[in-house]
């Protein structure tokens, strides 16, 4: 079965609409004219919603995360080429084969080791090894978005800024910088930048006019890099910022947003999650 197959409910894809042209606006309005990717966050949430999307916004939405290795999976296998995925979750080192085989895999933001940064740089090079050379340019989408040819995958580096046991992430300092230099070296993989979730209390407490420690920590973390590994901080993306703080954290210099339930609504069970509907 393809997208072409799905059935999108009307009145689920005028409020998905609404909705991401509503956290569109309120991004633009704290940008201050800078582009911020929206990732809008589908984990657990039906291939339907991601296509009601993809087809039905206004300009098309095209960046989506997911948490679970294998829902990704099976989504890209679903859904248009044209979609850039992001892998936000926890990643562990028997994900990075599947992962390095979708083909319009963006991103993977929590790399939080150098073997984890191997195994993966590993299997995206014999993925693409095996692809056939192209014959013609890329061809465009039903979106009329032209597909891209597999390539890098982009890796955030995540930092445990807030310092919890509970959370995945390198440590500030020596281990950032070390993990951000070992990956700029691998070959199948591009330092895309530095991503962290950083703690609950602070995230609730954000707002556009309060300053967030979490994202200053990653701020200062990523001008370190950048000065390490001799580059300028704009080369170095910041992801920071959920459906709690978005705002806060492009006010604080976030290029990436992840966004899940403002846009989508309350997440059921993982048991009761269906690809598609």
């Amino acid at each position: 079965m393809t997208d072409t197959d799905m059935k999108i409910d009307p009145q689920r894809a005028a409020a998905l609409v609404s909705q991401i042209k509503t956290v569109r606006e309120r991004i633009a309005a704290v940008a201050n004219g800078r582009d911020v990717r929206l990732v809008a966050v589908s984990k657990l949430k039906p291939a339907n919603d991601i296509l009601a999307l993809v087809q039905q916004a206004s300009p098309p939405q095209l960046h989506f995360g997911e948490n679970y290795a294998q829902e990704l999976s099976q989504k890209a296998e679903l859904l248009p080429r044209s979609i850039q995925w992001h892998f936000i979750g926890g990643l562990q080192s028997g994900h990075c084969k599947s992962l390095a085989k979708i083909p319009n895999l963006f991103s993977v933001s929590s790399i939080d080791t150098e073997k984890k940064a191997q195994l993966l740089d590993k299997y995206r090079g014999e993925y693409l090894s095996s692809l056939p050379p192209p014959s013609s340019p890329p061809s465009p989408s039903p979106t009329n978005t032209p597909v891209p040819a597999p390539g890098k995958i982009n890796i955030h580096i995540q930092v445990n800024t807030s310092g919890e046991t509970s959370k995945s992430g390198c440590a500030p300092g020596a281990p950032t910088i070390s993990l951000c230099r070992a990956v700029a070296a691998l070959p199948n993989l591009h330092l895309l930048g530095l991503m962290t979730i950083g703690a609950i209390a602070r995230s609730v407490a954000t707002t556009p006019e309060t300053e967030n420690e979490d994202f200053l920590c990653l701020r200062e973390q990523r001008d370190l890099v950048a000065a390490e590994l001799g580059l300028a901080p704009e080369d170095l993306e910041l992801s920071m910022g959920m459906s709690e703080d978005y705002e806060g954290a492009i006010v604080a210099g976030s290029s990436e947003v992840r966004v899940g339930s403002t846009l989508f609504g309350a997440r059921g069970p993982k048991s009761e999650a269906k690809i598609m509907v």
